[in-house]
């Protein structure tokens, strides 16, 4: 009759201290995965939130608040942003008011920026990067109308 094999008293302490060292770097690397995953799913909001403050400014250019609060509005499933949060810039500021046309063959366009100090919520990826990721996102759309009058 075969005895089966007995294994040396130290086999089974050091199968669970390999346990213990691979669960805790696949833990680590899960985290990080969860980590980046949620901070991108904030970044494609703030790109499409800029994106639609985007097109609102390249049919209200003048409308600096408007275009302001549909990016507010478009991210607020996901992101409280504040209006500080967000900047509209115009590529030919020094127009008395925007308007669709081109200035040396560049048509006017503006440009809604969002940054967001994303919250890194990992407590050990934390440690090493910091407690915030700054995001940023910029969208820049054509002007549209009302057509400049010259």
């Amino acid at each position: 009759m075969n005895r089966p094999a007995r294994h040396p008293r130290g086999q089974r302490g050091q199968s669970l201290v390999e346990l213990a060292i691979s669960l805790t770097v696949i833990i680590l690397l899960l985290t990080g995965a969860v980590e980046i995953g949620l901070a991108l799913f904030q970044y494609v909001t703030m790109r499409d939130a800029a994106q639609e403050g985007a097109l609102y400014g390249s049919l209200q250019p003048d409308d600096d608040a408007g275009m302001i609060e549909r990016a507010r509005a478009a991210a607020s499933d996901v992101l409280l942003l504040d209006p500080g949060d967000i900047t509209v810039t115009y590529s030919n500021p020094s127009l008395p008011a925007q308007c669709e046309g081109l200035t040396g063959g560049v048509p006017h366009s503006v440009t809604v920026t969002i940054e967001f100090a994303h919250p890194v919520t990992m407590p050990l990826i934390g440690a090493w990067i910091g407690n915030s990721v700054d995001l940023t996102a910029s969208v820049t759309d054509t002007i549209l109308q009302p057509p400049c009058h010259t």
